[in-house]
């Protein structure tokens, strides 16, 4: 059985069929930025893509830049600031036409609840590193500013018990493709109607993404979780393919996307091997996220604007309400 994305890949195929075994915790109080601004933010939110002003941290990173690009098709207001490592401090770029300039560690707050004052309706979206997930939620959340996390990595768990607790509207997702989440989504209502359907089956991972993509893949975890709960036994062993020449020979990825690509395939065997099932989710570009993320920033405004009571969404949420473009 082949779930298949953007590209078949029969060189990764052949090699399944030949081979297939080959911050803390503490309870976060939100200080006066949130307290002064809830009502403000909530009166001038609006979910016209022209009056949604994003900041996007991580502007000139692969991700970051490809946002900057779909929201300016989109009309959104791109604001001139963005965090960035000590190194790049002080610099300003231009992003598709948008000239931003790059703020380190040590002002990050100062400059966040400034341009908060600024632009009171305003969304972050963060593209950073694995490492900053943690502390950049942290501040979003002390300011109070409502945000999207496309970062995968860092510590989940401590990542929504930080934003439960400080009551910001922010949407959270390690996987931003409409189209991959609504196979997610899928996958969820199987293991949730079908418990123990492949009971006694092993399952082999296999995930390749551009050699600059520190962390496992955040959607291979989603997939593994719900093919536990449909009994299969896996022993928590991703294989990451991160070296161009096997990517191009043994995967498959086409040589123009080696520096940005997605390719998953997970593999079940019977007890026997007698039976097996392939899933196969394939990505090329960074197009499909950017879009998403984009979608997720309206519909955080939508949320903000109507008052809802629920403060986290993920994408599966973004799918649900149906107003993506």
């Amino acid at each position: 059985m082949w779930v298949q994305g953007a590209v078949l890949c029969e060189p990764l195929k052949q090699l399944y069929l030949s081979n297939p075994l080959s911050s803390n915790g503490t309870r976060f109080l939100t200080n006066h930025y949130q307290k002064r601004r809830s009502s403000v933010v909530v009166m001038s939110m609006t979910t016209k893509g022209d009056a949604v002003p994003i900041m996007v941290n991580g502007c000139n990173g692969k991700m970051g830049s490809s946002v900057i690009l779909a929201a300016n098709s989109a009309g959104l207001q791109i604001l001139p600031k963005s965090f960035g490592p000590e190194k790049e401090a002080g610099n300003t770029v231009e992003v598709f036409g948008n000239e931003i300039k790059i703020h380190g560690p040590s002002e990050r707050e100062s400059v966040l609840a400034s341009l908060y004052d600024d632009y009171p309706n305003m969304i972050v979206v963060d593209y950073t590193v694995p490492d900053l997930v943690n502390d950049n939620a942290d501040l979003y959340c002390r300011v109070g500013v409502p945000f999207v996390m496309g970062t995968t990595g860092g510590d989940r768990d401590i990542l929504y018990k930080t934003v439960d607790a400080s009551k910001v509207y922010a949407v959270i997702s390690p996987q931003m493709g409409k189209q991959v989440v609504a196979f997610l989504a899928a996958m969820e209502i199987m293991a949730g109607q079908f418990p123990d359907a492949f009971a006694g089956y092993s399952l082999h991972v296999k995930e390749s993404h551009q050699a600059g993509k520190l962390d496992t893949s955040g959607t291979a975890k989603a997939v593994i979780s719900c093919f536990k709960k449909l009994g299969v036994s896996f022993d928590d062993e991703i294989e990451m393919i991160r070296d161009p020449k096997e990517q191009v020979e043994l995967v498959g990825v086409p040589e123009e996307h080696l520096s940005g690509h997605a390719f998953h395939l997970y593999y079940l065997s019977s007890p026997d091997k007698t039976v097996s099932f392939e899933f196969q989710h394939n990505v090329c570009g960074r197009s499909i996220y950017a879009e998403g993320t984009i979608d997720a920033v309206l519909f955080l405004a939508k949320k903000i604007q109507s008052r809802a009571d629920k403060r986290i969404y993920n994408m599966i949420d973004v799918l649900r309400e149906g107003n993506m473009r």
